[in-house]
């Protein structure tokens, strides 16, 4: 009896709710729906004002009271009323009261803040770090991203039913499964016994008709022998018991692999070489979030160019002249020695001020045109100066030339998050 009591006491409760015991996450949800258009704008325009540090940081997001007032029944005055106005001093019995003028009910939401009536606050609520970021880069993407055949070395997985085992996890017991087997075991351990059992039954009826004490008592002993040997066998045996099996399998992934060109010469100051870290800081947090395989190469450059770190490409003081073509001609050698083939998804992000020799940028030009662009699915320049260099005026005919190659302006750091947006915008069909 101790050891039944101490047993039952052995519970195991798993909170399966999604919630939790925070009861109001659905409505929160919920609310996050059915604003959710409403909610992007006000992260764009929240964005703008806080500095590359803090993008991540969640924010006070305000809706307008009119984007999320609920419409409402109201009883305008009106019929035949008998009201008692306490404290009244103005009417008597069987005055007539006029109706309030602009044919609402009583229950205004003005408060005299303002002379048309709307004077109520807006609605502020806070939105956490996580929530930020989706809604920022929720219409974001790498432009022409394809599915690439399957690579061995960093394949993706995905799970799929398999049959049942005998053994698992008691969460993928797989009831009605298990039940048939127990039945079928059930069938074919009795299946002898049942016929001994129906054969001593018509013996022992003979016997009980014409046979002897002796003769009867052991044709009974028989059938209780059999009767007990069929209750033996059990209802559910651990044998009986299936399992939901799953297996894993690679699939086709979608590698990709992004070039950071930041140009570190003298001529971009601190001011510009601000601009360009900002600018690929927010492509490397949308590439962190958004695509798991995706690598990403940072080559800084002035007379020269590097590969670096992701350290080295944020925080190093190195400067010098203007060579930009040495950039783009170590991406070509580090593409065609490590991303040769069709299983990849390559793309190149480029930020200069410009300022480069006509020579030069002559030769960037043909580079992009015949080694680079043929090679990559997308290619961005960012041009952190608003005058025209000759840099840029090569670059616009590189444009006009082919439709993967995108180009913009960025002066101010209000300017970053909406070029942002335009060179990564979602496509609204399949390129």
């Amino acid at each position: 009896m101790g050891n039944r009591t101490e047993r039952s006491q052995l519970h195991q409760v798993i909170d399966r709710r999604l919630s939790g015991k925070n009861k109001s996450i659905g409505n929160r949800e919920r609310f996050l729906r059915r604003y959710r258009e409403q909610i992007k704008d006000a992260v764009r325009k929240a964005v703008g004002d806080r500095s590359i540090r803090n993008i991540e940081d969640g924010a006070d997001i305000t809706l307008p009271r009119r984007d999320v007032s609920e419409p409402v029944f109201g009883h305008a005055p009106g019929g035949s009323r008998e009201m008692v106005h306490p404290g009244n001093q103005e009417y008597l019995r069987g005055d007539k009261i006029q109706r309030p003028q602009g044919g609402g009910g009583g229950g205004g939401n003005g408060n005299g803040a303002s002379q048309d009536g709307q004077g109520e606050d807006d609605f502020v609520f806070r939105i956490s770090r996580e929530e930020f970021m989706n809604y920022f880069f929720d219409d974001l993407e790498l432009p022409r991203l394809i599915r690439t055949q399957l690579l061995a070395d960093i394949p993706e997985w995905k799970s799929r039913r398999a049959g049942f085992v005998s053994e698992g996890n008691p969460t993928s017991l797989h009831v009605v499964r298990s039940m048939r087997v127990g039945l079928a075991r059930r069938i074919a351990m009795g299946g002898d016994p049942r016929r001994a059992l129906r054969l001593a039954e018509q013996r022992l009826a003979l016997l009980e008709a014409s046979g002897t004490e002796a003769e009867i008592d052991e044709a009974r002993k028989e059938v209780e022998e059999l009767k007990a040997r069929l209750k033996r066998v059990p209802f559910l045996d651990p044998f009986d018991l299936r399992f939901r099996n799953r297996v894993r399998e690679p699939t086709p992934t979608s590698k990709a692999v992004m070039f950071c060109l930041m140009d570190v010469s003298g001529s971009m100051d601190e001011s510009r070489k601000d601009l360009s870290k900002r600018f690929f800081i927010l492509l490397y947090l949308f590439l962190s979030r958004h695509y798991e395989k995706t690598e990403v190469v940072f080559i800084r450059h002035h007379t020269q160019a590097a590969e670096v770190t992701e350290d080295e490409f944020f925080h190093a003081t190195e400067s010098g002249g203007t060579v930009v073509s040495s950039a783009l001609t170590l991406m070509n050698e580090i593409i065609r020695a490590r991303y040769v083939g069709d299983g990849w998804n390559i793309y190149g992000a480029q930020a200069s001020d410009g300022d480069n020799w006509q020579q030069d940028s002559s030769k960037c030009r043909e580079l992009l045109d015949n080694k680079i662009l043929p090679l990559v699915r997308y290619y961005a320049y960012v041009q952190v100066a608003d005058e025209d260099q000759n840099l840029w005026e090569e670059y616009t005919r590189v444009r006009d030339a082919n439709q993967h190659f995108a180009m913009q302006k960025i002066c101010t750091p209000a300017q970053i998050f909406p070029v942002f947006r335009d060179l990564f915008k979602k496509a609204t069909a399949p390129a």
